[in-house]
């Protein structure tokens, strides 16, 4: 028997999909019926099992709270044509799992049961996968530290939990962006490649003043200099410069998006010359004033590929050009769209089918 199927579920006898207005959905505003839940402890993983989504039993002394050893995953499961379930790029996320949890000196997930929980898991609420175009279900796995002391350590309990959650487009326009000169995301040789907790609360500080002056979410620069552009608040960010694919290079500061890699491909194999590199900020602005920088847009799970309307740079606003049909970001969003929905070939075996 495989894991997959040998998985217990509990399910739910109060389902809440039908109070989900499925046309509007938002985003991360619902979350799915069930969840899987597995423990480790004693330098083992335990059996997982799927259970009724809700309030878990914990100690306000375990050490996630205090010490921050918590990474999470973003995933997103498809309805395809022929009536399959698509989990996009599993195995990428697998290994970028792995390499936060490494950083964070926390254990790693096997393949075995990563996989056999998203499969249980999406098959288990199955009926919440939405069907409109631009819609799909998220799929969170967290990892975090359990244990119930105060001592500062690394923790010998965790939890691995995956939740899913109906979602439409995380941003309903293109978004204005504020080149960030003082604030910093991450140092080269900090934890900015790691998929973790406190990266993301760390930026919530100077996000929050962007968009109080009216701008969606920041782009983060170097922290050494504000020399060079790093990526944006919820997404690696990409440029079309002089009919070219720029996008800075990855570093230890920068997260390996996994859309930002599918992007990258497809873009060669649409004949789109791709320069991964240092980009300065410099280069943008003069980009921008020159006309030859035509494109940005941001590329990750949630975002997919999310047009940039505006950014502003030392304090003036330089507008993009709307975006049309001929343009690469919805040429490369739309050729990515045919790969889940299995109506255009999967020849880099991206899609992980649940029949």
């Amino acid at each position: 028997m495989t894991l997959t199927a040998s998985i217990p579920v509990k399910r739910t006898t109060q389902s809440r999909l039908s109070t989900i207005d499925f046309s509007n959905l938002g985003f991360g505003n619902y979350i799915s019926d069930h969840m899987l839940v597995a423990k480790y402890d004693k330098g083992q993983w335990q059996e997982p099992q799927i259970i009724p989504y809700g309030d878990l039993m914990l100690s306000p002394a375990m050490l996630s709270l205090h010490y921050g050893q918590a990474v999470f995953e973003g995933m997103k499961a498809f309805h395809m044509k022929d009536g399959n379930i698509n989990i996009f790029r599993v195995e990428r996320h697998h290994k970028r799992l792995n390499r936060s949890l490494a950083r964070m000196c926390m254990p790693a997930i096997s393949e075995e049961l990563f996989v056999a929980g998203l499969e249980a898991i999406v098959k288990t609420d199955a009926d919440w996968i939405p069907r409109d175009d631009g819609s799909s279900l998220y799929i969170r796995p967290v990892v975090f530290a359990s244990e119930a002391k105060l001592g500062v350590k690394v923790a010998d309990q965790y939890l691995f939990v995956i939740l899913t959650s109906p979602v439409g487009p995380y941003f309903s326009k293109p978004v204005r962006l504020k080149v960030e000169l003082e604030y910093v995301r991450a140092a080269e040789g900090g934890t900015g490649y790691a998929k973790c907790a406190g990266n993301y609360g760390g930026a919530f500080y100077p996000t929050q003043q962007a968009r109080e002056q009216g701008f969606d979410q920041v782009i983060w620069t170097d922290a050494k200099e504000h020399n060079y552009i790093d990526e944006s608040g919820a997404m690696n960010i990409m440029f079309v410069l002089d009919n070219k694919l720029v996008t800075p290079a990855l570093s230890s500061s920068i997260l390996d998006g996994v859309t930002r890699n599918t992007i990258i491909t497809l873009a060669k194999d649409l004949g789109v010359v791709v320069e991964e590199r240092k980009v300065s900020v410099e280069e943008i602005e003069k980009g921008l004033q020159n006309k030859k920088l035509t494109e940005a847009f941001g590329a990750g799970t949630a975002a997919v590929v999310s047009p940039i309307a505006t950014i502003n740079i030392h304090g003036t606003d330089y507008h993009l050009p709307p975006v049309k049909e001929d343009s690469f970001q919805l040429r490369v969003k739309n050729a990515l769209g045919e790969i889940r929905k299995g109506t255009a070939p999967d020849k880099y075996n991206w899609n992980h089918i649940v029949k």
